[in-house]
């Protein structure tokens, strides 16, 4: 089926370190195009998690507080959205950052 595919994207950091992250998509349909999947990837959410020297949360994955001043924006510089060296960003789905926020339990 269509819909029914599963695509690992692996967002390369450095070729040079071998250095990637996983990222697992579900149910993508095959049948579009490479560039509808490569918007598909990139329309997702950034929020910084941590930055250098500052205190770190106690959630899990990140914190779910200061949304207005944390999620990154997209017309905004990373400079003005207060990206600097060593800042740590979360890359996600709104939508399912909506519906963790609303319920946030947490499944092991």
């Amino acid at each position: 089926m269509a819909g029914d595919t599963v695509v690992t994207v692996r967002l390369v950091r450095s070729f040079e370190h071998r250095n990637f992250k996983p990222v697992v998509f579900h149910g993508v349909n095959v049948d579009q195009t490479v560039l509808d999947f490569i918007q598909l990837v990139r329309d997702d959410t950034m929020k910084i998690i941590h930055q250098a020297h500052g205190a770190k949360t106690n959630e899990l994955v990140m914190s779910l507080d200061d949304d207005e001043k944390l999620i990154l924006q997209d017309g905004q510089t990373l400079r003005a959205a207060g990206v600097a060296n060593e800042t740590e960003v979360a890359f996600f789905r709104k939508e399912d950052y909506g519906l963790y926020k609303a319920n946030p339990k947490t499944a092991w």
